[in-house]
């Protein structure tokens, strides 16, 4: 199924349950304006509540996965109230935050460039696959910004010691270094070698009980970093014990005991 929830983005939403969000953009490298933003954040709501969508592929149009903010956008922005800006600023974090806290897996296949908040698209994905070419940037610095609403989800990925540097220096950096930093999982030849390793995930995670996987892709977003105390003994202990009473679990083992496919599995 092709739709498209504006003219900046393309949304596909194939039978095996694979949805696939195109950044349409392309004469302008993907840059972010407000509708490109709108559509992103209704897309990745929908397929939060889609039980037809099991994963979700991010790619971009053109020559590059995303610019970051367009500039006439950001020209207009230096001439808004400060609660317009902070409004403003608001729909991106939502924007960001919609794509964060999908339950479903994310992958992001990243080519040309990523800057600023290409960056930050490729922060808020579960899995990022870049191709040979890619570019990154946090440049924000560079027109006396910073990446401020970004920085959650990029200091989640590449951690502070490596920000201090990339932020500092809006120097570009390649998929090797991006790679070395946690940014991306893996590299690829081109996009289309990209997609095609993306396509390859997707069979597995198609594999999955998606109830389980969503609970596994919020105990990574309650507990990373906190210290393992009892609480966190406590809080783990109990959710797996929920989960083992839930229906999906009960189909997972009866069918590894009868080994067949579980009733959620596709293309095994």
């Amino acid at each position: 199924m092709n739709t498209a929830i504006n003219d900046t983005l393309l949304v596909d939403i194939g039978e095996n349950g694979l949805a696939r969000a195109t950044l349409n953009r392309a004469d302008v490298h993907n840059a972010f304006n407000p509708d490109m933003i709108a559509a992103l954040t209704d897309a990745f709501t929908g397929f939060a509540e889609n039980t037809a969508v099991r994963a979700v592929l991010l790619t971009g149009a053109g020559r590059s996965f995303s610019a970051g903010a367009d500039l006439g956008w950001m020209k207009a922005a230096a001439n808004f109230s400060g609660q317009e800006n902070r409004e403003d600023a608001l729909r991106l974090s939502a924007m960001l935050s919609a794509i964060n806290d999908c339950p479903k897996p994310v992958i992001a296949v990243v080519h040309g460039a990523a800057f600023g908040g290409g960056v930050g698209l490729t922060a808020a994905a579960d899995v990022a696959i870049a191709s040979r070419d890619a570019r990154f940037s946090l440049s924000e610095v560079r027109l006396g910004l910073t990446p401020a609403t970004i920085s959650p989800y990029v200091l989640a990925a590449i951690g502070a010691r490596a920000a201090r540097r990339y932020f500092l220096t809006a120097e570009r950096f390649d998929a090797e270094a991006a790679s070395a930093i946690g940014l991306v999982h893996s590299i690829a030849a081109d996009r289309d070698a990209a997609i095609a390793v993306a396509e390859t995930m997707v069979d597995e995670i198609l594999k999955n009980a998606p109830g389980a996987v969503a609970d596994a892709k919020r105990l990574i977003a309650d507990f990373a970093g906190r210290p393992i105390g009892q609480d966190v003994r406590t809080a783990t202990s109990e959710r797996i014990a929920a989960r083992r009473g839930t229906d999906e679990a009960k189909e997972g083992i009866a069918a590894f005991f009868a080994k067949r496919p579980p009733i959620w599995s596709k293309g095994q």
